[in-house]
C-alpha cells in the first residue's frame, strides 16, 4: 500500500508518503489557505515529482487539517485528481482514542493523530505529547488510550511576532540560543527570552500535566519548531519530528474496509 498522508497547519503543511510501513518521502510548504483545488494538485504534482511519482500510484490519501477552507479544497483535488476520496480526520473516523472533552469535535485534528500515535509508541503508559508550531499543545493521553485534554500557548514565532510588533526599539533576531540566559546585548536578551522562556515554559506546563496524570509519564515533542527549543528543555525524552504523519497512517488503517 502507498500512502499520502496530509497535515495541515496554521504556518506549514507537511506531507509523507509511506510504502507499506515505511515513511519513504516527506516535504514541508507554507500554508496558504486560498489556494484552490487546482493549485492545490500543481504543488503536490511537483513535490512527488522530484521522486517520480504519480497521483496513479497512490492507494489511499489521509488529511489532517487545521484550516477548514483548505480541507474542503484539498477533498476535491483527491478526488478530481487521485480519483478517490481521502479519509479526512473529523468526528466520526475511527482513531482507537477516546476523546475525554468536553466537546469532542474542537479537538484539532492534527492533536487526536498525535495522541494515536503517541499511545502507540508508549501503549501502556501515559504519555505527554508537546507540539511545537504556530501554537504550542501540551497534551495528555492515559495509558489506556484516552484523550484527556491538554494546554495550548503561543508558538515561538507567534509570540515573537507579537513582541516586535508592540515594541519600537526591538529588532527581528535568529531564534538560537545565546550562549547564557543573561543576554550581553539587546539581541541576545531577545533570545534568551524566547528561546529558555519557551523551554522554561515547556518543562512547566508537562511537570503539571504529569502530575495530574497521576505523577509518571513518558514525554514526546514534535513540530517544525522543536530542535529550537528541547536541547534546553528537562522534561522533554524523546523528539518525533514524523509524529503527525505517523498518526494519521495508523488512523488510515483502522478505517479500512475489513
Amino acid at each position: 500500500m502507498t500512502l499520502l498522508t496530509v497535515d495541515v497547519g496554521n504556518t506549514q503543511t507537511h506531507l509523507g508518503v509511506f510504502d507499506s510501513h515505511d515513511l519513504v518521502r516527506e516535504w514541508r510548504s507554507s500554508t496558504n489557505p486560498v489556494r484552490t483545488a487546482d493549485e492545490l494538485a500543481l504543488q503536490f504534482r511537483q513535490f512527488l515529482g522530484l521522486h517520480d511519482l504519480e497521483f496513479s500510484a497512490f492507494d489511499g490519501v489521509c488529511i489532517c487539517s487545521v484550516v477548514p477552507r483548505l480541507t474542503q479544497e484539498l477533498r476535491d483535488m483527491v478526488e478530481r485528481y487521485f480519483g478517490f476520496a481521502p479519509l479526512v480526520v473529523g468526528p466520526g473516523i475511527k482513531t482507537g482514542i477516546f476523546v475525554r472533552m468536553d466537546n469532542p469535535r474542537e479537538v484539532g485534528a492534527d492533536r487526536i493523530a498525535n495522541a494515536v500515535a503517541a499511545h502507540s509508541m508508549f501503549e501502556k503508559e501515559p504519555v505527554v505529547v508537546v507540539d511545537f508550531g504556530t501554537a504550542i499543545t501540551v497534551d495528555a493521553v492515559s495509558a489506556a488510550g484516552e484523550y484527556l485534554g491538554g494546554a495550548i500557548a503561543p508558538g515561538i514565532d507567534t509570540a515573537a511576532a507579537g513582541l516586535y510588533a508592540a515594541t519600537a526599539q526591538l529588532r527581528r533576531v535568529e531564534l538560537v540560543a545565546p550562549p547564557d540566559v543573561i543576554g550581553k546585548s539587546t539581541v541576545q536578551a531577545v533570545q534568551s527570552g524566547l528561546i529558555y522562556g519557551f523551554a522554561g515554559m515547556v518543562d512547566g506546563l508537562v511537570e503539571s500535566v504529569t502530575k495530574e496524570l497521576g505523577g509518571d509519564a513518558r514525554v514526546v515533542a514534535t513540530g517544525g519548531l522543536a530542535p529550537t527549543v528541547i536541547e534546553h528543555c528537562h522534561r522533554i525524552e524523546r523528539f518525533e519530528p514524523m509524529l503527525t504523519l505517523r498518526g494519521l497512517k495508523l488512523i488510515f488503517e483502522r478505517n479500512l474496509p475489513s
